[in-house]
C-alpha cells in the first residue's frame, strides 16, 4: 500500500490536485491542499499520479 503525502511548505493552493483527484484531495479555506486520506488502495494509485503529474510545484509524492 502507498502513502499519500502533501508538502505543505510546496503548495501554493492551485487546486489542480482536488480537480483531477477529488476523492484523495480537499482544500483548506485557503486553498491549500490536503490528504483525505494517507493509505491509498491499488486502484486509487492511479488517480494520485494524475495528480503528481499536474501539480506545478511538485508538492504531492508517494511513498512505497
Amino acid at each position: 500500500m502507498e502513502r499519500l503525502r502533501v508538502d505543505p511548505t510546496k503548495c501554493q493552493a492551485y487546486g489542480t490536485c482536488a480537480e483531477v483527484a477529488p476523492d484523495l484531495f480537499q482544500l483548506d479555506p485557503w486553498g491549500y491542499a490536503q490528504a483525505r486520506r494517507r493509505d491509498l488502495t491499488d486502484g486509487e494509485a492511479a488517480s494520485a499520479e494524475a495528480a503528481i503529474k499536474i501539480c506545478p510545484v511538485k508538492a504531492i509524492r508517494l511513498l512505497g
